[in-house]
């Protein structure tokens, strides 16, 4: 799909408490009731909308429901003035299997894995090609839905990034080779 329809950007959560602890945070259990933002988190996200300069109260919001990107989304539409904000499953974060709880050094045992094998499920993590399947799957749904909208993807780290692959027609291998998603940084993927 080289043609878009709408305007599409990523926007990370802001920084979490799983962030400031250096813990993977990933079952759904645990993230969509703990491990929200931090007040540098919220500060970040504040600084971030001030430069974003496409997003206005027409703009849609599509986020995870982990509790830091439904905290992320919710200090986006206060400050668009947004209506409401769709929680879409599909962007939460990529599963660690595990690594739960675990430290987030183990992160790049999982990116080791992605750039030679990225679709194999490695010690219950899910694979990049499922996290980038998922994620490409709400672009479809939303082309389908929507034409000429400005739509925000708030999302995590790895999930956003395999997202960019997608957009760039890149394998899943590849997410690791691209500029990296800081915490509250946006970025329109269909440049």
């Amino acid at each position: 799909m080289n043609a878009f329809k709408n305007s599409y950007y990523a926007f990370r959560h802001g920084q979490s408490r799983a962030n400031v602890e250096g813990i993977i945070i990933s079952d759904p259990n645990v993230g969509t009731v703990d491990y929200g933002l931090t007040a540098e988190g919220r500060r970040q996200v504040a600084a971030s909308l001030l430069t974003a300069g496409d997003f206005d109260s027409g703009t849609l919001i599509y986020s995870s429901d982990f509790l830091r990107a439904r905290e992320t989304a919710e200090l986006i539409q206060e400050y668009l003035g947004v209506e409401g904000i769709v929680f879409d499953e599909r962007l939460r974060e990529r599963f660690f299997g595990e690594w739960e709880g675990q430290c987030h050094a183990n992160y790049s045992k999982a990116w080791k894995k992605d750039e030679f094998e990225p679709d194999r499920e490695y010690r219950g993590a899910e694979s990049s090609r499922a996290v980038q399947a998922r994620m490409w799957s709400v672009v479809e749904s939303l082309e389908a839905a929507f034409e000429g909208r400005t739509i925000i993807l708030v999302s995590h780290g790895d999930p956003l990034m395999l997202l960019q692959t997608a957009f760039r027609n890149l394998g899943p291998e590849r997410h690791r080779s691209l500029p990296y998603i800081e915490t509250a940084q946006w970025r329109l993927l269909n440049a």
